[in-house]
């Protein structure tokens, strides 16, 4: 409707327009504002852990790398009802380096074994170091770095110097030489390994730790938390650790992929698990003789071993894209 402008007031000085300009106000009714002003969502907030979810099933990286992983536990904890045969079991000299036949689709080692049935129980002892190394180095360094980054203080510069002092060993060499004491020569099994490689392997996932806590332990939940009477450990355990996971879980599933290669390393050194072991590495030690005249005796237990580590490392970029809300795509 046309606004009234006779009866306006001027301002004295000013030039007034010979043609006054007539403004329109729209009906209330032809703006139902409170419809708009009422967009009030009643869903309830979004996690972090749900919309990682979301994100991570769209992507066809985590997709691969969790049919391979999903695939080689499979493999490792029913490796028969992959071949009729024992690995070490109706070994012939005569099938020495011997091809391709029925019922051993891989053909045979330098001493007349199965590969298929090396390679598929090779899977335990390789992907079981691998997992409980992880394991023991997400606890121990997990809370070497959670205490350190949330009490500071002397305790941060004691822990923070321990944890200098063992990330300056490299892991392989620190293992090498650890290996070498007479007791671990003398007990060399999965377990022994396992502790050797976590020896050398929690310092990183402490500084990661150690990270994520000093970032999380300012946040304004935790300090709300604290003003209600939650103790100081009772806020790094119910609020500062859980909020800090992300990127230890990230570090966690592309360290155990290096701990796959660690052992495999040491075995085909002849210093990590004893010949008798089913193992990828001890495999490839074992080919690397007849490398000349049988190379798929070396290259099926190397192709195990890589797929399985690269499917972990897929899966921890993928974790990091979804965990990360700064390397999120959107």
């Amino acid at each position: 409707m046309p606004e009234n402008t006779e009866n306006r007031p001027t301002v004295r000085g000013a030039k007034i327009s010979k043609y006054p300009i007539e403004h329109y106000v729209a009906d209330p009714d032809e703006t139902p504002l409170q419809a708009t002003d009422s967009s009030v969502s009643d869903a309830a907030p979004v996690s972090l852990w749900l919309e990682a979810w979301r994100n991570l099933r769209t992507q066809p990286l985590f997709i691969i790398s969790a049919i391979l992983i999903i695939s080689v536990v499979f493999v490792a904890l029913f490796p028969g009802l992959f071949t009729n045969e024992q690995p070490n079991a109706n070994c012939q000299l005569a099938n020495s380096d011997g091809g391709a036949v029925p019922g051993h689709p891989l053909g045979f080692t330098q001493q007349g074994c199965d590969i298929l049935a090396r390679v598929m129980y090779g899977t335990q002892s390789s992907l079981t170091i691998g997992l409980f190394a992880t394991i023991a180095i997400v606890i121990f360094g997990g809370t070497v770095g959670a205490i350190s980054g949330f009490f500071g203080g002397w305790v941060d510069a004691v822990l923070a110097r321990l944890g200098d002092i063992f990330f300056a060993l490299p892991l392989i060499l620190g293992a090498i030489v650890v290996v070498q004491i007479p007791f671990f020569q003398e007990n060399r099994n999965v377990w022994t390994i396992v502790l050797i490689l976590s020896a050398f392997g929690w310092p990183q996932i402490a500084r990661i730790t150690r990270a994520a806590v000093i970032e999380v332990r300012e946040a304004d939940f935790v300090i709300a938390a604290r003003s209600l009477g939650v103790s100081r450990t009772g806020a790094l355990i119910r609020h500062v650790i859980p909020n800090s996971l992300a990127p230890v879980i990230v570090i966690a599933t592309i360290t155990l992929g290096i701990f796959i290669v660690a052992e495999s390393t040491l075995s085909y050194l002849g210093i990590g698990l004893p010949p008798d072991v089913m193992s990828w590495g001890n495999d490839i030690f074992s080919a690397k003789s007849s490398l000349r005249s049988n190379p798929m005796a070396l290259f099926w237990p190397a192709l195990a071993l890589s797929l399985t580590v690269l499917s972990f490392i897929m899966l921890g970029d993928a974790l990091q894209d979804a965990l990360d809300p700064k390397a999120r795509k959107r």
